[in-house]
């Protein structure tokens, strides 16, 4: 098999430029709801902005001329018509500002909800489109993971990350835009102390992302160092290890608790290192703002209350873009993730108008067939094989020959890569891959069993199964003690059902579907002998009169087919029925025979 994908092939992600021109492209699907959102970003950003203004002028025009006439005639003389202008245009804005935060924080999150909704949807059924040999190099908890952790990383970005990014950056444009108007020289100030905080902060987010990037890593060891110790727990008191398991996850968790420390150090540092920055900028304005204003150079009392807000205000957007590119830095990998899976070719969509396979009648043709999973390893080359409607065919050999890969081909969960698989004479290549499965059954050596009752499960086979019809089923394969159960939860996975009880719902699940092509993987495997015995005749019915496939290891399961083929390096090199490969004394004879001397008593 291929070697599994993990995070190591996108650590350190990829650049932030190349992750962004994603994002927004995908955003751009949402522009009926990003444009309008991006607008009210705009709009907050703007009264933001008006707010120190207003106070200026109400400094300016309201206060200080009543304060100047006390002093002049000791009598306080205002001005109500102007204080009502000034309140009526605070509380204006002031509706404007709770208007614009309340629609901007809804909309924010219905996009993000909508996005991660759509995100998660479009993996999802991805996914289910995907063939057998991504999933060979793909570890299941790497695509949960994708699914669920990385979806939310990217949509942050998405949703908060870029309407911020729209709100920070008009806001910082306005406020500064208004201070040039008032003084360009104390704007100056302002702005030469914007790079020194952005890359402090840059820098100091780095130093936590990388820190935290650490402790996650460790927590993912953690997890699969707990997973595997918890279910080999039996190992570990038997070889009185238990000690030493408590050690490796001690350890794990000390390195992970270091990392942890740092990032909350980092993170720390921060937020005192920016007020100092801004205490000593709003010390600069005021030293040299309050020179302006005594010595009546243009800059009022209001004019520099307004300044020292504003230099207070823009630090409030720049660390929110420094956050927005420490989040953007930090989900590149994410991004890369969940992306490479969206752009993941599906190997077996079916072209546009393929015709779907009619009822078949079960005929099933390997015409020189090569096949591997590996290149330069090949699994099957130049394979023949032929199969009759109706024919029951068993597989049997040494495990790793290609006995599993000729069903899996059959069943066309891979594609040959030379030669060509014919159902009824056709390359089923050249039919729908829905009407294939549709007419094939297949059950698996590991049966699996969804959340649900056993009913579901059974009817999973066939949705429109009435309850009788399955009862009947499981009269077949001997499962008559399931039939009270029908209702019962079977729990995740099928968590309150022995293993057996498993494979014989999945033989009732095949029987429902009734299908023209059965496909039987070391199907008994996972059952006992006695259970075997049990669902042996309803086997030799389930197999009766349609094209089977049959993969077995116990050999006394087989007897009864039309063919058995010995597999050996994904040649056939012995084929016949049971009596004339006994009768041969070849390999399958020899295999019988030590079973059977297995078999018998000591």
């Amino acid at each position: 098999m291929s070697q599994q994908l993990t995070d190591k092939k996108f650590e350190g992600g990829g650049a932030l430029g190349p992750f962004l021109r994603q994002i927004f492209s995908y955003s751009f699907r949402y522009k009926r709801w990003f444009f309008p959102l991006a607008g009210m970003a705009i709009v907050v950003a703007l009264v933001d902005a008006f707010f120190p203004y207003i106070w200026s002028l109400y400094l300016d025009e309201a206060i200080t001329p009543a304060v100047e006439t006390f002093k002049k005639t000791g009598e306080l003389q205002t001005d109500y018509s102007k204080l009502y202008s000034f309140g009526y245009t605070y509380l204006a804005f002031l509706i404007a500002q709770v208007t614009g935060v309340f629609v901007f924080i809804w909309y924010a999150g219905k996009i993000r909800h909508t996005v991660i909704y759509d995100l998660r949807k479009e993996m999802f059924e991805k996914l289910q489109k995907l063939s057998f040999s991504y999933y060979d190099r793909s570890a299941i908890g790497w695509l949960i993971s994708r699914i669920t952790s990385d979806t939310d990383r990217v949509t942050e970005v998405i949703s908060w990350g870029t309407l911020d990014l729209v709100w920070g950056v008009f806001t910082i444009l306005s406020c500064f835009g208004i201070m040039a108007f008032y003084n360009w020289k104390l704007m100056l100030i302002v702005l030469f102390s914007m790079p020194v905080l952005a890359l402090l902060s840059v820098h100091m987010r780095r130093k936590i992302l990388a820190y935290s990037r650490e402790a996650r890593r460790i927590n993912s060891e953690m997890t699969a160092y707990f997973n595997e110790h918890v279910h080999g727990i039996e190992v570990n008191k038997v070889s009185a290890q238990e000690d030493n398991a408590a050690l490796g996850y001690s350890e794990k968790s000390q390195k992970m608790r270091r990392a942890s420390y740092r990032a909350a150090f980092f993170s720390a540092m921060l937020a005192p290192l920016v007020m100092i920055i801004g205490a000593s900028v709003a010390g600069l304005i005021i030293f040299f703002g309050g020179q302006s204003v005594l010595t009546d150079n243009g800059l009022t009392i209001g004019m520099l209350a307004a300044f020292i807000s504003y230099a207070t205000l823009v630090y409030g957007p720049i660390h929110e873009l420094t956050n927005f590119y420490a989040s953007a830095q930090g989900a590149v990998s994410a991004g890369e993730r969940v992306f490479s899976l969206l752009r993941e070719p599906v190997e077996m969509a079916d072209e546009p108008g393929m015709p779907d396979f009619d009822d078949i009648t079960g005929e099933v043709q390997f015409l020189n067939v090569d096949f591997h999973y590996v290149a330069d390893q090949k699994v099957l080359k130049n394979f023949n094989l032929h199969i009759r409607p109706g024919e029951s065919i068993a597989l049997v050999g040494p495990t790793g020959e290609g006995k599993s890969t000729i069903a899996s081909l059959i069943a066309r969960f891979y594609q040959p890569r030379g030669g060509a698989v014919l159902i009824d004479g056709v390359d089923y290549r050249r039919r729908t891959l829905h009407s294939l499965r549709r007419q094939m059954g297949i059950i698996l050596q590991t049966p699996h069993v969804f959340s649900g009752t056993i009913l579901d499960n059974i009817r999973y086979g066939d949705f429109d199964a009435t309850e009788a019809r399955v009862a009947e089923t499981l009269r077949i394969i001997g499962a008559d003690d399931l039939i009270p159960r029908l209702n019962e939860q079977v729990g995740e996975s099928g968590g309150n059902l022995s293993s057996g009880e498993k494979q014989l719902i999945s033989f009732a699940r095949v029987i429902v579907k009734n299908p023209k092509i059965l496909i039987m993987d070391e199907a008994t495997s996972s059952v006992d002998t006695l259970a075997e015995a049990k669902i042996q005749k309803g086997i030799e019915q389930l197999i009766s009169g349609r094209t089977s496939i049959i993969i077995a290891h116990r050999l006394s399961t087989i007897r009864n087919c039309d063919r058995i083929l010995v597999i050996r390096a994904g040649e056939i090199i012995e084929a016949g029925s049971h009596q004339e490969l006994v009768a041969q004394k070849g390999q399958y004879y020899r295999l019988y025979t030590h079973q059977s001397r297995e078999a018998l008593p000591s």
